[in-house]
């Protein structure tokens, strides 16, 4: 956890209980916060709010990038094979 220490709510970590690893799942845009993590019922889907990207006039454009103006929106996560997220 300590690699992790003072990032802040711009990422979404995953812990195996098991073995006590931790890794990163994803990274939000600069100035951003990821909140609301839900899964479909099927679990292979997950989503992901991002919060205020580019807050206190930091340099962002996301989600649509170039000069467009950052926005909060939700992000889709899904396998590229479809399957089960964390299986």
């Amino acid at each position: 956890m300590e690699s992790y220490a003072g990032m802040g709510n711009n990422q979404v970590l995953v812990a195996d209980p098991e073995t006590g690893e931790v890794r990163r799942f994803a990274t939000g845009p600069i100035a951003s916060e990821l909140t609301g993590l839900t899964f479909s019922p099927d679990q292979r889907t997950v989503f992901i709010g991002v919060q205020h990207p580019g807050e206190k006039d930091k340099p962002s454009h996301f989600p649509a990038g170039g000069n467009s103006k950052p926005r909060s929106t939700i992000m889709v996560v899904q396998r590229k094979d479809g399957g089960i997220i964390a299986a």
